[in-house]
């Protein structure tokens, strides 16, 4: 099925997002020490060490975001790191005890409780690093398998939600054809890249194919219009964002069995690291 873009637009994104997710974007990981070592060993599991580092003089200079954990009541030590990042406009999120507490230089949203006997959560973590970080969240998901499914979760609510809102918005019937279908693309290409898929001129028609399935959904949407008239707009947000869920998901299960079977030039250390 041939796409609503031209070829060169569809190359030029091809470009930006191997530019964007080939900058190195760490974790920087600061807060309670023994905390601390153990949450890097959950995030390293099957891991790139590079992509995580400890929060020391000039750490946050070029870093995603800082991951810190409280052992108890934020103290000023805990108030000045977080001061940090705040200056340094890194996004801050806060693994504590109690998320009721605020803590200063974190919204509320941005902080995640710890609670004895389950862990670190690392699910809820890479939600809000997709939700926040962007382009650097796709780097973080390549390199921490740990985080991956969590961030390609938050990626693929974003974009449906984005095109939700273009879908009923734009009122002029095809206007809203080559909107939708780039971000469903950069969406399917970002989720590529978060599970280590080499984006080149080889796969990209493979690639391509995955976004191609979400016309369906937009054909449905015309239809339901000259069934609604009046609703029209609420049917093609719907289908604008069932569409583009059903884009990412159908993705993530094409990216997950490729990195499972070794295939797509994973990099050392991601293939098959998944969690599902």
């Amino acid at each position: 099925m041939k796409l609503p873009l031209a070829p060169l637009a569809v190359f030029k994104l091809v470009r930006e997002l191997r530019t964007s997710t080939a900058k190195e974007a760490p974790l920087v990981l600061g807060g309670a020490p023994l905390l601390v070592e153990a949450l890097r060993r959950e995030l390293l599991r099957d891991g790139d060490p590079s992509a995580v580092r400890d929060a020391s003089l000039g750490a946050l200079e070029g870093a995603a975001a800082l991951v810190y954990v409280l052992g108890g009541e934020v103290g000023e030590e805990d108030e000045r790191a977080l001061r940090a990042a705040h200056v340094a406009g890194v996004p801050a999120i806060v693994l504590g005890p109690d998320p009721r507490t605020p803590i200063p230089y974190v919204l509320a949203t941005d902080v995640l409780p710890l609670r004895a006997g389950e862990g670190f959560p690392l699910d809820e973590l890479a939600r809000l690093l997709g939700g926040t970080v962007d382009e650097g969240a796709t780097a973080l998901a390549a390199k921490l398998p740990s985080l991956r499914r969590g961030i390609a979760d938050a990626l693929i609510a974003k974009v449906a939600r984005q095109n939700g809102m273009v879908g009923a918005a734009v009122f002029i019937p095809g206007v809203d054809f080559p909107v939708l279908t780039i971000n469903q693309l950069r969406l399917v290409l970002r989720l590529a890249a978060a599970y280590g898929q080499q984006l080149d001129a080889q796969r990209l028609p493979e690639i391509v194919g995955v976004v191609g399935s979400a016309l369906g959904f937009r054909a449905v949407a015309r239809q339901a219009l000259g069934v609604v008239p009046v609703a029209g707009w609420a049917v093609k947000g719907g289908v604008a964002y069932t569409g583009t869920r059903a884009v990412g998901e159908a993705a993530i299960r094409y990216f997950e069995a490729r990195a499972a079977s070794g295939g797509g030039g994973a990099e050392p250390g991601a293939a098959g690291a998944d969690r599902t």
